[in-house]
């Protein structure tokens, strides 16, 4: 009798099942990670859990045979940092060249323990991956400065997938990630997406945050999340949101950011320069993920059936932009515009001193046109519309 293997988890089932598919999906800071190894300098990977970041260390380490993975998530690991000399850190790395610690967010003062290796073993390159910002978990980060190397790292992103899968499929795809996001096990379990955004909405997204803060998984924090994602495309009022939720309008902006820095969530601003009438403290909230989003509501109606595809239209475009700057190093400030008369351009940026006005519009065939208020305001900005069929001229 042949013997069977059992998965309790379906989340490490998920892994185990996608683990072969994922490695062939080139990651875009790979390529900047190879070019870092041997400087001198920690490696930080930021991001959400399930994004990918241990596969992709351990897809480009295969090879190499003096490494070590550590894991800030088990208690011994914690344990061995607690109070470490220059001695104790010698014997942890031993004669390994590669140092991968994952999780590193769970160790306590991880921004001085960190510059106490590259300090006292100098010969050895650390990786350190993270669910959650440094300054979070430890209030700190001055101990790594001009030490390290950092990188945020996201769920697939549209140049990922267009990538592996070339262009047309991925437009062809683009319903699908309305509905389905980019999470590397959802995109690569066909007809898993619903139990495994399910696991990762219930378990992982509360995990970081449950860790910081005494914050509890209350119905309050529940609802505020759910607040969040109906809410996607507008603008939110934290007074607003604390009365659905029974929450001070502190307490919404507190965990909102605690939200934000678990990469779950992210803010975006309004722009205000030369009008009176120009919302100036109004901010818009988008998840980096539309899958985690819709499992929040707990809606995965396909597109055509939703009344809601405008926002999660929005949505995609929005945190995909903010891949694309982010991954191709492209350095702009983005905002929104709004005036108190409800005239409104979904989205700006400026880099070099360029504004460029974008409105999103997943029907083609629905004109748009930028404000004349706006215009008239700011003559020298460009305006485009984005559809999904000129989505590569935003993405790529």
């Amino acid at each position: 009798m042949k013997n069977i293997i059992i998965f309790c988890d379906f989340a490490e089932l998920s892994v185990f099942l996608s683990s072969k598919k994922v490695l062939m999906i080139k990651r875009s800071i790979e390529s900047e990670i190879q070019r870092e190894i041997g400087k001198g300098k920690a490696i930080i990977i930021l991001g959400a859990r399930q994004v990918g970041k241990t596969t992709l260390l351990k897809n480009m380490f295969k090879e190499q045979k003096q490494i070590l993975f550590l894991n800030g998530d088990e208690s011994d690991v914690r344990a061995m940092f607690e109070n470490p000399t220059s001695t104790a850190l010698k014997a942890i790395t031993g004669n390994r060249e590669i140092v991968i610690l994952d999780e590193a967010q769970r160790i306590t003062d991880i921004g001085l323990k960190l510059k106490l290796i590259i300090d006292n073993v100098p010969d050895v390159q650390v990786i350190a991956t993270g669910s959650s910002s440094f300054e979070l978990a430890n209030r700190i980060n001055e101990p790594l400065t001009g030490r390290k190397w950092e990188h945020r790292m996201f769920p697939l992103s549209f140049s990922e997938l267009v990538g592996h899968d070339g262009l047309l499929e991925e437009k062809r795809m683009l319903r699908h990630r309305l509905i389905y996001g980019g999470y590397p096990d959802v995109v690569m379990n066909d007809g898993q997406e619903k139990r495994i955004l399910k696991e990762l909405s219930e378990d992982y997204l509360y995990k970081d945050i449950l860790a910081f803060d005494k914050i509890q998984k209350s119905d309050k924090l529940v609802k505020l999340l759910q607040a969040l994602a109906f809410q996607v495309g507008s603008q939110v009022s934290y007074n607003e949101i604390g009365q659905i939720c029974g929450l001070s309008s502190g307490t919404v902006e507190n965990y909102i950011d605690i939200l934000e820095k678990c990469y779950i969530v992210f803010r975006l601003g309004s722009f205000s320069r030369n009008l009176r009438n120009e919302l100036k403290a109004s901010r818009k909230i988008y998840f980096y993920d539309n899958g985690i989003r819709n499992a929040i509501i707990a809606n995965f109606n396909p597109v055509e059936l939703r009344d809601d595809t405008g926002a999660l239209w929005e949505n995609y475009i929005v945190s995909e932009r903010v891949k694309a700057n982010c991954y191709n190093g492209r350095f702009c400030n983005s905002w929104f515009w709004r005036t108190a008369q409800q005239q409104e351009v979904d989205y700006l940026e400026e880099e070099d001193g360029k504004l460029s006005a974008y409105e999103f519009k997943y029907n083609p065939k629905r004109n748009a046109r930028a404000p004349l208020t706006f215009t008239k305001a700011y003559p020298d900005a460009t305006f485009k519309v984005i559809t999904p069929d000129n989505i590569e001229e935003f993405l790529l």
